[in-house]
């Protein structure tokens, strides 16, 4: 099987990759935090004039590209600079799901709309399955009550999607960002989420069974969150790399200690699993053992992100954990990869339940 990219594809990377180095300096960095909505609208504007948006969008919906291979192609470079922009939420999630409803995608591909998500809720774990959120008819549209936890891009969104259910089914539905009660806050690795209280809300419904579109979404949005951060993991190895050949103790650099080489030398490995894990489930997310290997993929790589954190920041010592140092950042980032649709335990105990199925 030929892993290598097409020529649209290095030129993608490689366009991509300058265009992140540039931006995200220490000025972008810092512009990015201090936004109001967790990112650089600069920058993310830069992104759409590129085509990375619309790399994520097949042919028939105005994009060029939508496959597996090009959602990792993209969030592995997105990683790999730390970029904190709502790509997967947007993209991915927003436009996906919107797209898959048949609903007008105006403003996603040309980065003039923000879109968020809303289908966790407050102890429900990783199950997008369990929705207490209530809709109920109301004239020609449908009013929904209940709460939402840990809605990602919420405060920067322009359109907010809401799954709800009505009676046994779980439904798609489209609320207006001013009818919600939101409370926001920064997340750990960058970027803004918001706990969202829907009081009879009024909605648009866009699907009234989104059960399928939603795994769906969810595959897909798995594969780019372990692709970004199997670009964090490079990212970081460069940095350790770095680190090891120009950190001097007694009197030659600490990367000629074989203790020290042996442990990179773990990591590399361990690092190469993560890539073939990605590159396999980004042949398979389409297909019909998705699920299957959508768990073994995230399990696999939100055990790699742990030892990598780890391991760098024991490598590095103090200066690791310092704000000003880019593997303080790109750590946190990483260490929350796994908090996200499903821990490595959660996607352990999800592999054995559909193997053995």
């Amino acid at each position: 099987m030929n892993f290598e990219l097409s020529d649209e594809g290095r030129m993608l990377q490689d366009g991509l990759r300058r265009f992140l180095a540039n931006a995200y300096d220490a000025t972008g960095r810092t512009e990015a935090a201090d936004a109001p909505g967790g990112f650089a609208p600069r920058i993310w504007s830069g992104l759409a004039e590129m085509g990375v948006i619309g790399a994520l969008f097949r042919e028939e919906v105005g994009g060029f590209g939508g496959t597996g291979f090009d959602i990792a192609l993209v969030f592995e470079e997105m990683g790999r600079a730390g970029a904190v922009d709502p790509l997967l939420d947007t993209g991915i999630l927003g436009g996906g799901l919107l797209a898959a409803c048949g609903a007008e995608i105006d403003g996603v591909i040309d980065g003039t709309v923000q879109i968020a998500v809303a289908m966790g809720e407050p102890g429900g774990r990783y199950d997008p399955m369990r929705v207490a959120t209530k809709a109920t008819p109301d004239g020609d549209g449908w009013r929904l009550d209940g709460r939402k936890a840990v809605v990602v891009n919420a405060p920067a969104a322009d359109r907010v999607l809401v799954t709800a259910r009505d009676g046994d089914r779980i439904g798609l539905y489209e609320v207006a960002p001013s009818t919600l009660d939101l409370r926001a806050y920064p997340l750990v690795g960058g970027g803004m989420a918001a706990e969202v209280t829907l009081d009879g809300a009024p909605a648009t419904r866009l699907s009234d069974d989104a059960s399928d579109l939603l795994r769906a979404a969810i595959a897909r949005a798995t594969l780019a969150q372990c692709a970004e951060a199997l670009g964090l993991m490079e990212a970081i190895r460069a940095l350790t790399t770095d680190y090891l050949r120009t950190r001097k103790q007694f009197g030659r650099p600490i990367g000629t200690f074989q203790v020290l080489q042996h442990r990179m030398a773990d990591l590399l490995i361990e690092i190469e699993q993560a890539r073939s894990a990605v590159i396999n489930l980004a042949g398979h997310v389409d297909g019909p053992d998705r699920d299957r290997h959508v768990a073994a993929t995230k399990n696999l790589v939100s055990e790699v992100a742990r030892l990598v954190v780890e391991e760098a920041i024991q490598m590095h010592g103090g200066i690791g954990m310092t704000q000003e140092y880019d593997l303080g950042q790109l750590a946190k980032r990483l260490s929350m990869v796994e908090h996200r649709f499903g821990d490595a335990m959660h996607h352990m105990q999800r592999f054995i339940a559909l193997t053995a199925a």
